[in-house]
């Protein structure tokens, strides 16, 4: 089984805490998505960011020194997003970390995708970004099926805990009859279902505490998800989507 998940914006830099166990399986890859950054000038950089000076600037500034083998965050570590703060992965047991070693992965426009114990240093890039890379106009025809064959070798169960816009990566590729199981977070409104970014986020971090403090192996080991602010909600879930019906 391996679980799929989101990167996040805010990023650190934490070279005590773990180990860097390898570099990306990717990096060749990464270093022509930092050659294509690299080209864009200041205003178009800015652009392709939708952020601010106060943001764009020193982001722009890293850019040109940004050095991919150099000062390395393990990815688990490196991204320090509300998701990733409610997983608190820096308390993990041994058994916890071999669990999410073997089998989360982390999405992203930037890597590809990651291994919890790959080394990367902060970037912003996200995977829907307009840039052109050696002639792909955008990230997700620049990836292609890379990141399906680096996520898994066979027909195993994939785990989505990705927003949408990192989901789409792996979906075209699956196997035939390969499951394929988000797990959606989302409040009751007049009968409907509504997912709450934020709620979401939080709610995905400690879905990936509790599999792996429980070393869930199966689809439906996931529904014993024992949090307060969360109900399995069995009538609203099919074979391809587990929901959750927040109760706060």
């Amino acid at each position: 089984m391996k679980i799929i998940i989101a990167p996040a914006k805010k990023m650190v830099v934490d070279t005590d805490t773990f180990a860097v166990e390898q570099l990306p399986q990717y990096l060749p890859q990464t270093t022509a998505i930092l050659n294509a950054l690299r080209q864009l000038d200041y205003p178009e950089a800015k652009a392709l960011w939708h952020c601010s000076d106060k943001l764009a600037q020193p982001n722009y500034a890293w850019l040109q020194k940004l050095d991919l083998t150099h000062a390395l965050t393990p990815a688990l570590l490196a991204f320090s997003g509300i998701q990733y703060q409610y997983m608190v992965p820096d308390l993990f047991t041994a058994p916890a970390l071999d669990y999410v070693r073997s089998n989360l992965r982390i999405l992203s426009g930037f890597y590809g995708i990651l291994r919890p114990f790959d080394g990367v240093v902060p970037y912003r890039l996200e995977m829907q970004s307009k840039l052109t890379v050696t002639g792909h106009k955008n990230l997700y025809t620049f990836w292609g099926d890379r990141l399906y064959h680096g996520l898994t070798c066979d027909s195993e169960p994939i785990i989505n805990l990705a927003s949408q816009e990192y989901a789409k990566t792996i979906m075209p590729y699956l196997q035939p009859s390969q499951p394929f199981v988000t797990v959606t977070f989302a409040s009751l409104v007049d009968g409907r279902l509504k997912t709450k970014a934020t709620l979401a986020k939080m709610a995905r971090g400690a879905m990936v505490r509790y599999l792996a403090e429980h070393a869930v192996s199966t689809v439906a080991g996931i529904t014993h998800f024992d949090h307060p602010d969360w109900q399995y909600a069995a009538d609203r879930s099919t074979a391809e989507q587990i929901v959750f019906i927040y109760q706060g």
